[in-house]
């Protein structure tokens, strides 16, 4: 099942899966979207994380499996943190990442979150992303466009119960904002947490 990440939130709420893959190059929207799927992982008592980042071809799927067969001594759920930065686990991650989809699929005590970058058409139709995606949640996190920029710089001062004036000189205050961040949502993020 794949979702955007404003509904991811809603998502959430319904139930937490066992399998969440978040895609894309936006970082702030990335992380913020890995981050409430690991606040609503927590809630429900996954208290233990594993974080695992796949750097080259020599990387050791067997680790990531073993942790995924275990339970923990501390805790009963724990989360198992896939970070691959290149979007290529190689020949061998693939068939680990398909297993692992089959034997998490149900799982009730660990939870799978692959973080990957923007992902081109024929990696999101391959063997492994196919049986993450079919066997849990993807978030695509798609880069914000431009002129989209004003709005999503308005929602962001709405959750912080703030506002810019209404009409045509708000909407030049939010032009302007987006002007000097330049598409950068992460500087946009920071000038907005400031006000």
């Amino acid at each position: 099942m794949q979702l955007a990440p404003a509904q991811l939130t809603a998502q959430l709420q319904k139930g937490l899966r066992s399998i969440y893959t978040v895609f894309g190059d936006e970082a702030l929207l990335q992380q913020e979207a890995a981050d409430a799927i690991r606040a609503a992982a927590r809630a429900q008592g996954y208290t233990e994380r594993q974080v695992f980042a796949v750097a080259g071809a020599h990387f050791d799927w067997g680790a990531v499996q073993a942790a995924a067969g275990a339970m923990s001594l501390f805790a009963d759920r724990q989360i198992i943190e896939l970070r691959i930065p290149s979007g290529k686990p190689g020949k061998e991650g693939s068939v680990a990442l398909q297993q692992l989809a089959e034997s998490l699929a149900d799982s009730d005590g660990t939870l799978l979150l692959v973080l990957l970058p923007r992902l081109d058409k024929a990696t999101r139709t391959s063997a492994w992303f196919s049986a993450l995606d079919n066997h849990g949640v993807s978030v695509a996190v798609e880069t914000l466009d431009r002129s989209a920029l004003p709005v999503w710089i308005a929602k962001r001062l709405a959750q912080q119960q703030q506002r810019v004036e209404a009409g045509e000189a708000g909407q030049r205050t939010l032009q302007f904002f987006a002007d000097r961040v330049e598409g950068n949502l992460l500087a946009a993020h920071q000038e907005i947490q400031k006000l």
